[in-house]
């Protein structure tokens, strides 16, 4: 073998690229998976790359022998390299298994002249923690002469500059959130399997909508621990992941009360439930019993007497009444071809507030039948039910309301049976137009919301009015049942369908910044619905 001059400088590399040293022998070594090869030139003392017997008679090759076994995932030959195997041995196994490396690689640096017994070698250590996860940093190996032979002090810091006595290093891999709801809270997770949802019971009619709008986030990291596993420092990555997770504007806890009050009914029932101010869905629930997966979104079903909302607002917009105007509400009452009756009762005459209240429909059949042809169209207009928007995510259809073909079914069209359709999307887009005064755009996202057909509210004056009417439904009429749930706005509906033996139940309205729809298919009667809205208010 050739001797180098004590004065010439030669690269020595554990596994990596040439660095230059002042030392008397080069060693190259590559790590491959597993497995390692060699490639040394001689030295001084004779002994052979990797040797760790008591004829290791330098620092040079103490830091050489320790480096190598370390490359090597070698714990029996690394921790022999040093004056306390067995803690050393402990430490390096529990550091490979907690990071499980694809390779490790190390350099050697500057080996300083020995002082008496004591040396130091300077290092660098590289980890393949996998893809996209290298760490290297630098250190210092401390070295000691025990009875003629150098080898390297451990300590916690041999392993890592920054390790104490009573530390560790762990790989922290954990889900990150890639959805959270407008509270905060996570409802898409990355994590080493991708986006899943955080919660596979939450809002299942929106999980593709959510998954689909999320990214992965990388949310590796290499911590500094104490003995109870608390991180002291994170050397590597970030735990908290390497994106903003994407807001929306659902609401968890909105989502489980109108979860809960559908889960509740034994029959076919949907909650849909926005926010006036913003337009943010914030639920949609539909049980276990509906079969239509759309329901709730694009289900097209006659609205019954909750499209009073919008004949009342045609009578008011066009001059017929005021909220104070004196109108009959008999049992019956022939208005052309049709016969219309009311389900038991008889007001005689009576004011529009309350036949609006005691859903009378004598009453606003025969104000439809005043009204233009399209008068009816343009005031469902106004709440969004002729609209169209693209929601990210979701396939809407909120309603369908065009002229009427004739006066027989404008009279039918007034108290929402005739061709009227509606969706409980939709009829929660009118309840919000109704509480805000304003074009409501229905969203998950923050401008995720393509306006393809928009829409003007009704004036305010109307609106005005029409408020005092629908707080009068709860106060004393028909949505008695929502009295003390708050300061609920609202209407009741029933329409019949098919050959009319059986009728859908609705309850359309709000409470403060809450609107919603209770939608309860073949129920036959409001009333489930006024209590399901009532069960969903009083868990908020």
């Amino acid at each position: 073998m050739r001797q180098v001059s004590p004065a010439g400088k030669r690269g020595v590399l554990i596994g990596g690229a040439l660095v230059v040293v002042g030392i008397v022998v080069a060693a190259v070594v590559l790590l491959s998976g597993g497995g390692t090869t060699a490639a040394s030139s001689g030295s001084e003392s004779g002994s052979e790359p990797g040797s760790t017997s008591a004829e290791t008679s330098d620092p040079m090759s103490a830091a050489r022998d320790y480096l190598l076994a370390f490359a090597g995932k070698d714990a029996d030959a690394a921790s022999k390299a040093t004056d306390a195997p067995e803690a050393a041995s402990s430490a390096l196994l529990a550091a490979w298994a907690a990071l499980r490396p694809d390779q490790v690689t190390a350099k050697l640096g500057d080996v300083g002249a020995a002082q008496g017994d004591n040396a130091t070698a300077a290092y660098t250590a590289t980890w393949n923690l996998g893809p996209g996860h290298t760490w290297t940093y630098s250190g210092n190996l401390g070295l000691v002469r025990v009875q003629r032979r150098w080898l390297v002090h451990w300590a916690p810091s041999v392993l890592h500059p920054k390790l104490e006595a009573g530390q560790r290093l762990v790989a922290a891999s954990s889900n990150v959130p890639a959805v959270v709801d407008r509270d905060g809270k996570p409802l898409v997770v990355s994590g080493s399997g991708g986006l899943k949802l955080a919660d596979d019971k939450a809002f299942p009619l929106l999980r593709s909508a959510l998954t689909g709008h999320g990214q992965a986030s990388e949310a590796f990291a290499v911590e500094r621990v104490d003995a109870s596993g608390k991180n002291l420092e994170t050397l590597l990555g970030n735990p908290e992941g390497d994106r903003k997770p994407a807001t929306t504007g659902l609401s968890v806890a909105t989502q489980n009360a109108a979860q809960a009050a559908v889960d509740g009914y034994r029959g076919k029932a949907v909650l849909v439930a926005i926010q006036p101010s913003s337009g943010d869905v914030l639920a949609v629930a539909q049980n276990g019993s509906v079969t239509n997966a759309t329901s709730a979104f694009s289900g097209q079903y006659a609205p019954g007497s909750t499209f009073k909302i919008v004949t009342a607002t045609a009578a008011l917009e066009a001059g017929l009444v005021t909220p104070d105007s004196s109108v009959p509400c008999p049992l019956t009452d022939r208005i052309g071809t049709r016969t219309l009756s009311n389900e038991g009762f008889d007001l005689g005459t009576t004011t529009v507030h309350k036949a609006f209240a005691k859903s009378c429909n004598t009453t606003f059949a025969r104000l439809a039948s005043q009204l233009p042809a399209d008068g009816l169209a343009k005031a469902a207009t106004q709440f969004g039910l002729n609209a169209d928007f693209g929601i990210q995510g979701l396939s809407t259809e909120l309603g369908r309301v065009d002229p009427a073909a004739n006066a027989d079914e404008q009279v039918e069209d007034g108290i929402g049976q005739g061709k009227v359709q509606v969706s409980p999307m939709g009829a929660a887009v009118l309840a919000a137009t109704a509480a805000s005064g304003r074009a409501v755009v229905p969203r998950l996202w923050a401008d995720g919301t393509k306006v393809n057909t928009g829409y003007n509210p009704p004036p305010g004056p109307v609106l005005s009015a029409l408020r005092g009417m629908m707080r009068e439904v709860v106060t004393g009429g028909t949505a008695t049942g929502l009295a003390h749930s708050g300061s609920v706005f609202g209407k009741t509906g029933t329409a019949q369908f098919g050959d009319g033996a059986e009728a859908h139940g609705w309850f359309v309205g709000y409470r403060g910044d809450l609107a919603f729809a209770v939608f309860l298919e073949g129920a036959n009667d409001s009333k489930p619905a006024v209590a399901l809205g009532a069960k969903f208010l009083d868990a908020l």
